[in-house]
Order: structure tokens, then sequence, then C-alpha cells
């Protein structure tokens, strides 16, 4: 038998093993990497004989790190980090690489944004493939563990090694049916209208966008929903109001009636996140410009 050695460690094989950590399931990261179980169980099979250690032991439906692949994570991630970086000043050309990049994101950015990206990136003959993810208030660990590439937040994380770029600005409107009501029209019928929320996995809700008012005022929702675009089904024909960007007119609530809001509130940004490993990398750049010009568009 071939002795197995650290030369065998390329960077599919640690990026098999930050996938495994992360989703503590076999199944869910041959589901995220595109390949077979059996494919993961050969790598992590690889994986144990080179570090001498189990790495992940099974605990109920999941797995469970070992103390020794808990410690192996910032390791592995500054590796692979290493390995990307000998790429950043690489000839790019958009029309010759197949891009993949997970994008973390809710509703809003994702509909506004990316049909016209993919449309016209691909008509100019680029191959780009985009994984889509939930961000809800997100978490910069995501961006850390290159779970995704690039996030769409209102709600950017905090950290020295996230970078952010504003991308869009706008005010908070009230959505409604006009055939049912009218609009609020002061703080206090806000406050006792019947809302409707959307409240993220983690969950906090998307009213942690509203700045600068007491939220405790505010009527608890009838109705909490896991994403916006189910906002128009249970809006249409009954008294329910949402709050929510004026740029919801151009995605999800396009088929709402809005208003503007009956008292002072802070406008809403929309940001484009990305850790400091990917600044430099020629795709990632490529991207993020065209995405910038996306946002312009529909500034104006």
């Amino acid at each position: 038998m071939k002795k197995i050695d650290f030369m065998d460690l390329d960077g599919k094989v640690l990026r098999t093993f930050l996938t495994i950590l992360e989703e503590s399931s076999v199944s869910k990261a041959a589901d995220r990497l595109s390949v077979t179980q059996s494919a993961i169980s050969h790598t992590l099979g690889k994986l144990r004989y080179v570090m001498g250690d189990p790495l992940f032991v099974r605990s109920g439906q999941g797995l469970t790190p070992t103390e020794r692949a808990l410690s192996l994570k910032e390791p592995v991630q500054t590796v692979l980090d290493g390995m990307r970086a000998l790429t950043d000043e690489r000839p790019f050309d958009p029309q010759s690489e197949e891009i993949e990049i997970s994008i973390a994101t809710n509703d809003l950015p994702r509909e506004l944004i990316f049909p016209d990206l993919l449309r016209e990136t691909r008509a100019e003959g680029v191959q780009l493939r985009i994984d889509f993810i939930a961000s809800g208030v997100p978490d910069p660990d995501v961006l850390r563990s290159d779970r995704c590439q690039l996030m769409l937040t209102p709600l950017p994380p905090d950290g020295p090694d996230i970078l952010q770029k504003r991308l869009l600005n706008s005010p908070l409107m009230i959505f409604f049916d006009g055939t049912q009501r009218d609009a609020p029209n002061s703080w206090e019928d806000y406050c006792e209208s019947d809302h409707i929320e959307v409240r993220f996995p983690d969950g906090r809700s998307a009213r942690a966008v509203m700045r600068g008012v007491d939220q405790n005022q505010i009527r608890p929702p009838v109705v909490t929903l896991p994403h916006f675009n189910a906002i128009p089904s249970f809006v249409k024909g009954s008294p329910l109001i949402s709050t929510d960007t004026a740029l919801m007119k151009q995605g999800p609530l396009s088929e709402l009636d809005c208003a503007p809001l009956p008292f002072e509130c802070e406008p809403v940004s929309i940001y484009m996140v990305w850790h400091q490993r990917m600044a430099n990398d020629p795709a990632h750049r490529w991207l993020r410009k065209r995405i910038e010009e996306i946002a312009a568009r529909l500034r104006s």
C-alpha cells in the first residue's frame, strides 16, 4: 500500500475537512461540495490516516469534532487563504474562467441585483455560478470560514478583517393593500395596526433595521414569516401592514401599495461585505464591480 503523507493534503482535501467541521455531517458536506458521500468518506479516511486522529466521532444523527479537529480549524483556513493569495495577481479573463461564488443575502438584494447580473454576464459568455444562502442577521464567521465569499445585507457584521461598501440607501415604507385600508397616518395609528414581520432562523427580527424609534410601543406581529417573498400573500385582502425599505417596491413587494412612515426613522443602507482574503482576488474584484454597476442603475 502506498504510504500517505502530508503531501497528499491538497486544497480540496483541506476544504473538505473544513466543510465537514462546519456541517457536522458527511451528507451535508457532500451536498454543499456537490460530490458523493463516498467521496467525502474517502477524503475523511485519508485525513484520519495522515493526522493520526479520528477527527470526528458519530453523535446522534451528526458528527462531533475531536479536540484535534477543532485545533486544526484555524491553521487549515490559514493554509487555504495562503493558497488563494498565490493567484491574486494572476491574469484574469472572465470569459476564460468558470466563476463560482457563494453569496449570503436575503430576498431583496437577491432579486434586485442578481437576475440582471446573471443574464448580462452569461450573455457575455461568462460562466458564472452562484450559490445563495440566507443571511438573516449575518455573522462574520460565515465569511471567515469561507462558507460564503460575499454578503449583501443592511446589517453588516463588524470585524477588523471584514470589509464593506455601501451599495444602496432607501427610506422605510409601509406596505399594505389599498383596497382594504389606508396607510397609518400617525405614530399611534401605526403602533395599533396589525403587523406582519420577517423573522430569521436565528430568532432575530427584520425590524432590526428600524433605528431611532421605540419598538416596544408597536403591537406584536400577527404573522411572522421566514422570508420577504411571502409577505404579499398575507397582506393582500387583509388590513395587515408590513414595514420594509422602499426598494421592496422594485422587488418582492411590487404588488402592494406603499406609503411613507408617519414618523421619523433613519433610512436603511444595503452593504456589500467580504473578508479581507478576497480583497485582491481578481475574480472577486470583477464581481464586486459588476454588482456596483447594477446598484448604480438602481439608484438612478
